[in-house]
Order: structure tokens, then C-alpha cells, then sequence
């Protein structure tokens, strides 16, 4: 889906926005008119998935209780999932700003909050406690915040267990099965016929909750995020026959385990291969990579993924890493609006990124600390791979000019940086 752009000078757009300094909006309870709008929209992909729920332990929370949901973000089809599974009951989602673009007025009256991603956002605190409190409604959160790019977790953010300790609801995991094969995000929105599946159940009550220190209940959301979507497609023998199936694989298998050669492989067909030696891998109906003419070196999807984080962390270590790229730059100020602000040149080193650009106005730069990981998104809005930073001001969207550099490096870069720059912070602070 494509949006409306508008082309102007960085310095005009973010004036601009001091000017209008739009008054905050508190979330709204859906009505339930729109919750079933929302259910009604959602029933032909849920009827094309067979899809089912099952309820574990939901009779822990009390009548009249909300809970704070967290779901596995896998794929496009999750907020239909999410109408379905908790209908008729009303739910506040939080959802990331880009996703409000051109349909503000809808996207809230539907219940969502928008946040930026990989940020510290002190009004999305304040906003799901009033939904908590004054609107007595559900709260949904995707945790992992951006969508799995190899049908596994994500990282977490270890502050998790305070959100839920602050907010006092009942804890409740809504997991889905099939969501991802049906539509992994490196597939160019090409749907498989599959069948979902989810499992919503009460983790902890209110009581457990207020009883459990932080640190457990982090510990326990980790545990129940733990999930890999290949090693469920092989082991329940689910079928996916499209002759598609490994397009644009590339955007996630990026680096080539022969030649170890970056940015040169290409997934199409039902095939994945390297441009620089030639290696030669097909995908299989169950998810299995096969090598042709040769043994694979990995013939699961997440371990040549690990693989490839192992890589980018020892490039780290040996002070190597660099990413030094021609953008595009787009930036938003808020959920109404996208504009083209111009190039610029994206570096990231192990002391985070930095943005300079718009003729020398944008000069922004991103720490380690800044966040445990960086939205980096496939053919975002239909323009491309991207590397998005959120600032105090604006959020940068980053598309770099060659479209084969590989936005998922960035994202493990980031991670692994952030674990370094975290690792440190503590050790200081112990030894002081």
C-alpha cells in the first residue's frame, strides 16, 4: 500500500510542527460498532485460514477485569487475529505511528495508541494506564515491537516485567501458529495457503502479578515468547507448494556461508542463490533448505539467521563493523503526516548511528543506548527496504540507495551493539 508523500525542506517541517503543536490525544474505547466492523473486515482471512482459538486459564481473571495482552508479532494478518480472538470484548492496541499514516481518525476509533518504535515514550506510559484505568479496557502489545524476519523471536526488551508490574492487569499471551508461513515479511506480501491458529492464555493473574517481582516476570515472557516458525511447519508437516516461496529470502539469508560474501544473494522461485560463487539452495515445501550440487551448511532458515548475528557480533568485537550508506530520508512528526526531506549519509559504528543530511540541517545521532534494537522494515510502503530512527523531534525513515544492502545486518548490528554498550554500563556501575 502506497502513501501520500510530501516533498519539503527538513528545517519547514519540523518549524512547522513547533507551530501546530497538535494537543495530544487519549486513547478511546472502541465502540462496539467498530469492534465489529473490525471483526467483519477480519472474516474473510480468517475464513481463508480456517483459523481457530483456543482459551487456556482465561478463568482467572475476574468478571469485569481488563488484561495486558502481549502477542508474537509474525505478520500482517495479526490485528485481524487479535479482532477475532478477543471479540466482542473491547481492546486497546498499541500500534506503531506509521501505521496511522492517512487513516488517523479510523486507527483510533478502532482502539489504538499510537507509539514510536524503539523509543522511550513516556505518553504511551500515560496512555495505557488510562486505557487501564479510566477506560477498563484490554491493552495489546507486540513486545517484540517490530516483525520476526526469520519466524522466531525477536529481541525483548528487558524492562517488560516493569510495564506489567506497572500496569497491575492480569498477564495474557496470544501466540500464533501458521501466521508467519502463511506471510513472512521477506516475501513481498505473497500469501500461502496455510492454516492459523492461536492459543490465548491467562500467564499470571492480578494477584500474581502484584505477589511476582519484576525480573520473573520478565523472565516468564521471555519463556513463553520462545517460538520458531520453521521447526513448527516441519514437525506439523504443513505444506507450502507456491512457487514463490522463496522470493526475496535474500532480505533475510543475506550473507552467503561458502564465500561469506554480503548483499550478493538473491531468493527466487523456490531458490536461493549466491551471485558471487554460485551456491545454489532451495527452499523446500516444508521449509527446509537443500543445497544443489552440494550439502548445505544450514538447513534450517534460524540457524543460518544465528549464524549471521554470530558474524555481525565478532565484526563488532574486532572493531570492523561499519555500515557508511547513501538515503533517502523521509521523517514524520506525527500520525498525520510523511515527508521527503531530501539525502543524506547513514553510518553506524559500534558508537551508534548517525544521520547527516537535507543539506547539512539534519545532523542526528543515535547511541547504543538509545534503544535495545532499530525498526529496520522490507518494501516499507511500498518504496523500499528501510532503517527507521526515532528522535526527541521526528522519526527518520532511512531507504538506502542500493536496495542490496541488507537492512536485517543493521537490525542485528544494533541489537548486538546495544547488548555490548549494556554489558559495559553495568560493569562500570558495579565496580564503582
Amino acid at each position: 500500500m502506497k502513501i501520500k508523500v510530501t516533498k519539503l525542506p527538513y528545517r519547514q517541517v519540523i518549524e512547522d510542527a513547533k507551530k501546530n503543536n497538535k494537543k495530544h490525544k487519549k486513547p478511546k474505547k472502541p465502540s462496539f460498532f467498530f469492534r465489529t466492523l473490525m471483526r467483519l473486515v477480519s472474516l474473510p482471512d480468517m475464513m481463508a485460514t480456517h483459523f481457530k482459538c483456543e482459551k487456556i486459564g482465561m478463568d482467572k481473571i475476574k468478571k469485569g477485569e481488563g488484561s495486558f495482552i502481549l502477542m508474537n508479532h509474525s505478520s500482517f494478518i495479526d490485528l485481524e487475529i487479535v479482532a477475532t480472538a478477543l471479540y466482542p470484548k473491547p481492546f486497546n492496541i498499541v500500534t506503531t505511528t506509521d501505521a496511522f499514516f492517512g487513516k488517523d481518525w479510523l486507527m483510533r476509533k478502532i482502539g489504538c495508541i499510537p507509539t514510536k518504535k524503539f523509543s522511550s515514550d513516556t505518553v504511551l506510559v500515560r496512555d495505557m494506564l488510562h486505557a487501564a484505568r479510566k477506560l477498563k479496557t484490554n491493552i495489546v502489545m507486540f513486545p517484540e515491537a517490530g516483525y520476526t524476519f526469520d519466524g522466531t523471536t525477536t529481541t525483548l526488551s528487558d524492562t517488560i516485567g516493569k510495564c506489567v508490574k506497572m500496569l497491575g492487569l492480569p498477564l495474557v499471551m496470544l501466540k500464533t501458529y501458521g501466521a508467519f508461513s502463511r506471510d513472512p515479511l521477506y516475501n513481498n506480501l505473497q500469501r500461502r495457503r496455510v492454516r492459523v491458529s492461536a492459543t490465548l492464555e491467562c500467564l499470571l493473574s492480578s494477584e500474581q502479578v502484584a505477589k511476582m517481582p519484576a525480573e520473573e516476570i520478565t523472565k516468564t515472557v521471555f519463556e513463553q515468547f520462545a517460538f520458531d516458525s520453521f521447526k513448527w511447519q516441519k514437525e506439523n508437516k504443513v505444506r507450502i507448494s507456491e512457487s514463490f516461496r522463496a522470493d526475496s529470502l535474500e532480505r533475510v539469508l543475506y550473507k552467503c556461508p561458502e564465500c561469506k560474501a554480503e548483499g550478493k544473494m538473491l531468493g527466487k522461485g523456490i531458490r536461493l542463490t549466491c551471485k558471487e560463487c554460485g551456491a545454489e539452495y532451495e527452499l523446500s515445501e516444508y521449509g527446509e533448505l537443500i543445497g544443489i550440487d552440494r550439502d548445505a551448511e544450514f538447513t534450517h532458515v534460524p540457524d543460518w539467521y544465528r549464524w549471521e548475528r554470530e558474524a555481525v557480533r565478532e565484526e563488532i568485537e574486532r572493531g570492523e563493523y561499519r555500515l557508511d550508506i547513501p538515503v533517502n530520508i523521509w521523517i514524520s512528526t506525527d500520525t498525520h503526516d510523511v515527508f521527503d526531506v531530501g539525502e543524506g549519509q547513514l553510518v553506524h559504528t559500534r558508537d551508534g548511528f548517525k544521520l547527516i543530511g537535507a543539506d547539512g540541517e539534519i545532523n542526528y545521532e543515535h547511541k547504543p543506548l538509545a534503544s535495545h534494537s532499530i525498526c529496520a522494515d522490507f518494501n516499507f510502503y511500498e518504496r523500499g527496504d528501510v532503517i527507521a530512527l526515532s528522535s526527541p523531534e521526528c522519526i527518520f525513515y532511512c531507504f538506502p540507495k542500493d536496495q542490496s544492502v541488507p537492512v536485517a545486518k543493521a537490525r542485528l548490528a544494533a541489537e548486538e551493539i546495544y547488548k555490548i554498550a549494556n554489558a559495559e554500563m553495568k560493569n562500570k556501575h558495579n565496580n564503582q
